[in-house]
């Protein structure tokens, strides 16, 4: 018996496909139905087709077991058939009108377990709301080619009534809160309830080492607001269909993202330390528009609670709005994002200790190959008080065709779980929804994307200059903290607020730059028809070699860490275990893509040289000549030190080059 087909049917609906293959026919075949599919027969050949369900989406295999003539036409009849029948079709948002019906109601003819579940969950119809909010405001986005502008430059009242209004209470309360330590007047505004949090965060101790340099938190502060700490993060990809030598074995990381974080405590503690300082938090505020002025930045705001429109004045306003950022995509025209994760899930309890052990967690999993044009990928962490967080999510490149979709992913998530893990979600006890979007810009220099207006900069998701890999606007946030408010404080003690001087003010690395093909062939371009199987075996040939080389370069590479010298092995390495690694990337990017990504490579592999040369000695020699720099050409000053710090956070070096003097 020899295997000739394997596709993907891209629909749950595994009766209608039987259904419509018992009536399928091609001249001069023999079709005789199966349960499970046909038994076909021509002149001597004989042929078994065979479906099956997984992942929501259904399988078909053509299996030979005697050789025939016109075997190939009836194949590519087959598919074609197959491919008419059956589209790939990207689900539109039902449109609710909240005044007629509740948001249950209104997606339960839709999403019928995303619409039940959630109603088991606290405060889900709040969050269920949330979710099509976010959704809403994502294909907004991606749909509309006309930007709508919300930064306008205008005259502007000189009375100033801070330094700093940050727009984004989770990512921006930490770097408000360092600012604000500082001895700036700061304003927070959050959309929420404050501390309230969408996603959960986790991260490695070696990472928050940097909230503790930065004299943000203490190391008891920070102790207490850790949730639970595994002994081990697992990587395994489905291997089932993979060629048997590329299957890789579960690679060990032991100490990436093995840190859980008590959010509403982080979140909290972070907002005390910010109006410990002077600084103000002003919740339940929706950011409408900015007016920019030669000295002043003029924000207009809404009050959720009341209706009532606000202004507010400062010098600078700071985008930490993530995805949902109406700056980031009018910085950025068209291309604000490259690619975006849609991430759902869940913490909860009460899932059997035989099935889930909490002393470990499950960085990256797939259990399925390509799923309705998706590479499903998991992620499980043990979390505080016997939770569990669980994430499911795809890479996936937004087109207006196919925007992404979080109501569709929650339906799988609440479908598949119990094929990921033995559960009965009915036995389970839910404690809150995690959800969001996840987005990646592949930037192939230093300066190609813009993170700035005069007088207005964007950080963390907003940014989308974090890895590409398991790392969200967190992570690339705390890991680029020491750089980020060290710039951003020279900028505004000289008034260095202008487009050209904020855009030095990011987060960018040249190594998490290079690892952009990797995450392209993650990604399954819309309306393309790939091998089913073809994600996971690229998953398992890096993946492999990762869990063959020493630990320790595998958690320099998650963390994006890895320099140079360590990366170019890997992809050699890769390139020699699987030559056919780039024919199967190729379709998923085009050729524009690979000649992108040899360029963000040559510019690595000369910051690299660059950065051993000079690494050792120029930062702090640069040091020395900072009291004279800054007090002649502040400007020149500024752009020396963002290329400074870029030595090494541009090579997987982050350092604080400086304890910032922070208030009491």
């Amino acid at each position: 018996m020899q295997e000739l087909l394997y596709r993907e049917i891209p629909t749950p609906a595994l009766g209608r496909v039987r259904a419509w293959l018992q009536e399928w026919t091609a001249p001069g075949l023999t079709v005789n139905p199966l349960p499970t599919g046909l038994h076909l027969q021509q002149g001597s050949g004989e042929w078994t087709v065979v479906t099956w369900e997984l992942q929501r989406t259904t399988y078909l295999k053509v299996f030979r077991w005697r050789p025939g003539t016109g075997e190939q036409t009836w194949l590519r009849q087959l598919t074609a058939d197959l491919a008419q029948e059956f589209p790939s079709q990207s689900p539109e948002l039902p449109v609710i009108d909240f005044s007629q019906q509740t948001i249950f109601s209104a997606l339960a003819p839709h999403y019928p377990a995303t619409a039940h579940f959630f109603q088991r969950i606290p405060n889900g119809e709040y969050d269920l709301k949330r979710v099509y909010w976010w959704e809403q405001r994502w294909r907004n986005g991606v749909t509309n080619s006309q930007i709508n502008s919300v930064l306008f430059s205008a005259e502007v009242s000189t009375k100033l009534e801070y330094d700093l209004i940050y727009v984004g209470g989770a990512l921006g309360v930490i770097h408000a809160a360092v600012m604000a330590r500082l001895g700036y007047r700061v304003l927070l505004l959050e959309r929420l309830p404050f501390g309230r949090m969408n996603r959960e965060w986790n991260i490695s101790r070696s990472e928050l080492q940097t909230l503790i340099d930065l004299n943000l938190f203490t190391s008891a502060e920070v102790e207490r607001l850790i949730a639970s700490e595994y002994e081990d993060g697992f990587h395994q990809f489905y291997w089932p269909e993979v060629p048997e030598k590329l299957r890789a074995a579960v690679l060990h990381t032991p100490r990436v993202l093995n840190i859980a974080l008590d959010t509403n405590k982080l979140l909290t503690l972070a907002g005390q330390k910010l109006q410990q300082a002077g600084g103000e938090i002003w919740d339940e505020c929706e950011f409408l528009q900015a007016n920019v002025g030669q000295s002043a930045v003029s924000i207009q705001i809404k009050c959720l609670r009341t209706g009532a429109l606000k202004q507010v004045t400062g010098r600078l306003l700071v985008d930490a709005m993530g995805t949902a950022s109406p700056i980031a995509w009018q910085l950025n025209g068209g291309r604000a994002f490259d690619s975006v994760c849609p991430t759902v899930g869940a913490v909860f309890k009460g899932l059997d200790p035989q099935v889930w052990d909490h002393r470990y967690g499950d960085v990256l999993h797939s259990h399925g190959d390509i799923s309705r044009g998706r590479q499903l990928i998991w992620e499980l962490f043990p979390a505080g008080n016997g939770e569990l967080t669980v994430y499911l999510f795809h890479y996936h490149q937004p087109c207006p065709a196919n925007p992404g979709s979080l109501l569709e992913l929650y339906e799988d998530f609440f479908h598949i779980f119990p094929e990921y893990r033995r559960c009965d979600l009915e036995k389970l006890q839910w404690v809150k929804a995690t959800f969001g979007y996840i987005p990646g810009h592949f930037s192939s220099t230093f300066a190609e994307r813009k993170v700035a207006w005069d007088r207005v900069v964007s950080i963390g998701d907003a940014a989308a200059l974090q890895s590409p890999l398991v790392f969200t606007g967190f992570g690339s946030l705390v890991r680029n903290l020491p750089r980020l408010t060290d710039l951003l404080d020279t900028a505004l003690r000289h008034d260095l607020l202008n487009a050209d001087h904020l855009n030095a003010i990011r987060a960018y690395q040249g190594n998490s730059a290079v690892t952009w093909l990797f995450s392209k062939g993650m990604m399954v371009p819309t309306g393309k028809q790939l091998p089913p199987a073809q994600i996971n075996a690229i998953l398992n040939t890096f993946f492999g070699l990762l869990a063959s080389t020493d630990p320790a370069v595998a958690e320099r590479f998650i963390k994006d860490r890895s320099g140079w010298g360590e990366f170019t092995r890997m992809a050699l390495k890769a390139a020699w275990t699987n030559p056919a690694i780039l024919l199967w990337i190729l379709p998923l990017t085009g050729w524009g893509e690979v000649l992108r990504w040899l360029w963000s490579y040559i510019v690595f592999t000369w910051e690299a040289l660059v950065s051993a040369v000079l690494l050792p000695w120029w930062p702090g020699l640069l040091r020395q000549w900072q009291p004279w720099l800054e007090r002649h050409a502040p400007g020149l000053w500024l752009g020396l030190l963002a290329r400074s710090y870029h030595l090494g956070y541009g090579v997987g070096r982050p350092r604080v080059e400086r304890r910032l003097s922070v208030t009491p």
